[in-house]
C-alpha cells in the first residue's frame, strides 16, 4: 500500500466539449487533495484498530497538512507522508472520537476520545443519513401529527417535508451535551411541488438525533399555510428569454494556464488547487514569478466558515443560526459544475472526493471549474496628440458552487495579470420564508407574496489567508487616510497624509473596516525591500460591509464572534484553521478565534494568518 502512494502518476484527463478534467489519482504533492483511495485507507486501517463497529459514522474527514518545514524541503519524488484527520460519531450512544491516522504509514498516529458531555460541548457535523432520520422522527410523532390536523394537513402529512437545522446553543439541561436538530415543516402539495413556499407557521419539533425521538414540539399560531407556489423550473416559470443573441467564447489556442495534478501555472502565477470536506476550495503555496523567482505570496488561502444568523424574534427562527461550512460541511455539499451553465469558456474541472457517512470515498465530478475570462481595461492613457495606449485585463477564476439547504454559494477566487488576488462569495437559492396573515406587518420580515414573509438575516463570511510575502517573516500594518488640521503644517486647509500603524499583537490585529479613511491592511515582508527601498507587501482591501448585527448578549454573538470585526490578524498555527472551533454544532460560545487570540501572541516577524469577511 506505501509503494502504491509513493508511485508517481500522470493526472486522469479526459476532452469533454471543450474541457478537460483532473480526477485525483495517488497524491504526487503533500498538499494534493484526497484521494479515493486514501479515504478507503484511512477506514481500512481504523477497522484494523478495532475503531469502527456496525454504529460508527464518519461525519467528516480532513487532510492534516505537513509543517511548513517540512513543506519547504520537500522535492518531486520525496517519499509523502500523508495523514488524515477523521471524526468518528457512535450513532447508537453519541460518543465522539477523534483520530489521526497515518495513510501512508497504515497507522493510527493519534486517537481520542472528545468530551462532547462537557462544557463547552459541541457536536460533529450532520450526516446525511440524520437527515433522513430527523424526517422520520419528527413524523412519527404523535404532537406533530396533531399539530397538522389542527391545521387541516392531515391529507399532506406523506408528503410533508422536515427540514432538519441546526439548533444553535442556549444551555438548555435537555439539550447540551446531546445531538439535537431543530424542523420545520413545509407542505408540498404534490411530488414536484417546491416546499420553501408553503412553510407551517410555528411548529418546530425539537429532537435527539441518539435516542432517535422528539424532545418537544413548540406549536404556536394558526397561520394559515401559503398556496401561491414556488416552484421555479422552466416548466412552471414560463419559457426561457428568447431575445438574447448568443454568445461565444472560445480559445482557438487553447487556455494560457497548464495543470499537473493540482499545480495550476498562468502567467506569473502559480498555486496548487486543494480541496476539502469543510472548506471546499482551498488555494496552496500561492507564488508571483519575478524574472527566474517564484516570490510567495500566501502559504494557504481558503473560505473555513460562514455564518447565517436570523434576526427574527419569533420562537420559530429565534435560534437559527446556520455555520454552513462547521455544521453542513460546503465541499460535502459542492455540486458538479456543468458547462455553458455553472462555467463558460475554456474550463478545466477538477474531481473531488470525499467520505460518505461510513468513511468510504465519494466522487463529485467537477467540483472545482477553471477558467480565464477577459476583464475588460487594465490600463490606458491617451497623451496629447491623441495617441492612445491601451492593456486589457484578464483573470484566472478557480471556482466551486455549495448548496446547504435552500441556500446555494458560489465561492471565486481571481487571480490578476497585476499580481493581485480577489475572492467573492455568491448567494443565490431560495429564500428562506415563514407564513403571516396576508398583508400584515412585521418588522422582522417583510411580505414577499401573499402570506409569505421573509425574515431578516445575514450571510457573513470569513476568508482565512496565511499570508506569506516573500517568505513566513512579515509583519501587519493598518494604513489609512488622515486630514490634518488647518494650522502651521496646513496652513491652507488643503493637506492630508496617511497613518501607518504596525499591529504587532493578536489583540490590536482585531479591527473594522472604514470606508471614510480607505482603511486597508498591509501585509509586509520584514526582511524584503522593493526598488525604492519600502518593505515588499500586499494590501488586504475590506469591502467593509455590515458586521454581525447579533447584540453581545446573544450566543449567537459569542459563537460566531469572528463576524464581529473585518479582520482578524493571528499568529499563524496550524491548528487554528477554522475560524468558529472545530466543531461549531451545538458548541457553547467562545471557540475559535477569539479563544486563540486570547493569547494575544506576537504577531512581529512571523508567519501570521488575516481572517476577513464581511455580509
Amino acid at each position: 500500500m506505501a509503494q502504491a502512494f509513493a508511485d508517481r502518476h500522470r493526472p486522469d484527463v479526459t476532452h469533454t466539449h471543450g474541457a478537460r478534467v483532473t480526477t485525483p489519482a495517488s497524491a504526487v504533492h503533500p498538499l494534493d487533495p484526497l484521494t479515493s483511495e486514501e479515504i478507503a485507507e484511512a477506514r481500512r486501517i481504523l477497522a484494523d484498530a478495532g475503531r469502527f463497529t456496525e454504529h460508527t459514522r464518519v461525519p467528516r474527514m480532513l487532510p492534516v497538512d505537513p509543517p511548513k518545514q517540512t513543506l519547504a524541503v520537500w522535492r518531486s519524488g520525496d517519499a509523502l507522508d500523508r495523514r488524515i484527520r477523521v471524526t468518528l460519531l457512535e450513532r447508537d450512544t453519541g460518543a465522539v472520537s477523534e483520530a489521526i491516522v497515518a495513510v501512508t504509514r497504515g497507522e493510527v498516529d493519534d486517537f481520542r476520545v472528545l468530551p462532547t458531555g462537557e462544557h463547552p460541548y459541541g457536536q460533529p457535523q450532520y450526516l446525511f443519513e440524520e437527515y433522513e432520520d430527523a424526517a422520520a422522527i419528527v413524523k412519527a410523532s404523535p404532537e406533530w401529527r396533531a399539530a397538522m390536523r389542527r391545521r387541516g394537513l392531515e391529507q399532506h402529512l406523506e408528503l410533508a417535508f422536515c427540514s432538519p437545522l441546526a439548533p444553535g446553543f442556549f444551555g438548555r439541561d435537555d439539550e447540551v451535551g446531546r445531538r439535537i436538530v431543530r424542523s420545520h415543516t413545509y407542505v408540498r402539495f404534490d411530488e414536484s411541488d417546491s416546499p420553501w413556499a408553503h412553510p407551517v407557521e410555528g411548529l418546530v419539533v425539537h429532537g435527539d438525533l441518539t435516542e432517535r425521538r422528539v424532545i418537544r414540539i413548540d406549536d404556536e399560531g394558526d397561520v394559515p399555510v401559503p398556496r401561491q407556489h414556488g416552484n421555479y423550473t422552466l416548466d412552471a416559470q414560463g419559457p426561457a428569454r428568447t431575445t438574447l443573441k448568443p454568445i461565444e467564447i472560445t480559445q482557438p489556442e487553447g487556455p494560457s494556464f497548464s495543470v499537473d495534478v493540482s499545480l495550476v501555472q498562468w502567467q506569473n502565477w502559480k498555486l496548487r488547487v486543494g480541496f476539502t470536506q469543510q472548506e471546499g476550495l482551498v488555494l496552496n503555496q500561492i507564488t508571483w514569478r519575478d524574472g527566474d523567482e517564484d516570490r510567495s505570496v500566501a502559504h494557504r488561502a481558503s473560505i473555513p466558515e460562514m455564518v447565517v444568523p436570523y434576526g427574527d424574534t419569533s420562537p420559530s427562527r429565534l435560534w437559527i443560526s446556520y455555520f454552513d461550512a462547521g455544521e453542513y460541511l460546503l465541499g460535502k455539499n459542492a455540486n458538479s459544475l456543468s458547462l455553458g451553465c455553472d462555467c463558460l469558456g475554456v474550463i478545466h474541472y477538477f474531481d473531488a472526493f470525499v467520505p460518505d457517512d461510513h468513511g468510504n470515498p465519494v466522487k463529485i465530478p467537477r467540483a472545482v471549474c477553471m477558467h480565464e475570462e477577459d476583464y475588460g481595461v487594465l490600463w490606458k492613457h491617451t497623451d496629447f496628440a491623441g495617441n492612445p495606449e491601451a492593456r486589457r485585463s484578464r483573470r484566472l477564476v478557480i471556482s466551486y458552487f455549495a448548496t446547504v439547504g435552500n441556500y446555494d454559494y458560489g465561492f471565486f477566487w481571481y487571480l490578476y495579470l497585476d499580481g493581485s488576488i480577489q475572492v467573492e462569495a455568491k448567494a443565490t437559492g431560495i429564500v428562506f420564508a415563514g407564513a403571516g396573515i396576508p398583508g400584515s406587518e412585521n418588522p422582522h420580515a417583510p411580505e414577499i407574496a401573499p402570506g409569505i414573509f421573509t425574515p431578516v438575516h445575514q450571510h457573513l463570511f470569513c476568508a482565512r489567508i496565511d499570508v506569506a510575502i516573500d517568505g513566513e517573516d512579515n509583519t501587519l500594518h493598518e494604513v489609512e487616510a488622515v486630514g490634518i488640521p488647518t494650522g502651521p503644517d496646513n496652513p491652507h486647509g488643503n493637506a492630508f497624509t496617511w497613518s501607518d500603524t504596525r499591529l504587532e499583537t493578536e489583540r490590536s490585529a482585531q479591527r473594522i473596516a472604514n470606508g471614510l479613511t480607505s482603511r486597508v491592511w498591509e501585509a509586509r515582508s520584514a526582511h524584503r525591500t522593493n526598488h525604492v527601498g519600502r518593505p515588499t507587501a500586499y494590501r488586504l482591501i475590506p469591502e467593509g460591509g455590515m458586521l454581525l448585527a447579533a447584540q453581545p448578549e446573544s450566543t449567537v454573538h459569542g459563537r460566531a464572534a469572528f463576524a464581529t470585526k473585518h479582520l482578524w490578524g493571528a499568529r499563524y498555527d496550524p491548528d487554528e484553521l477554522y475560524p468558529g472551533g472545530f466543531y461549531p454544532n451545538a458548541h457553547a460560545p467562545g471557540a475559535g478565534l477569539p479563544e486563540w487570540t486570547a493569547r494575544d501572541r506576537s504577531l512581529d516577524g512571523g508567519s501570521a494568518t488575516c481572517c476577513t469577511g464581511s455580509e
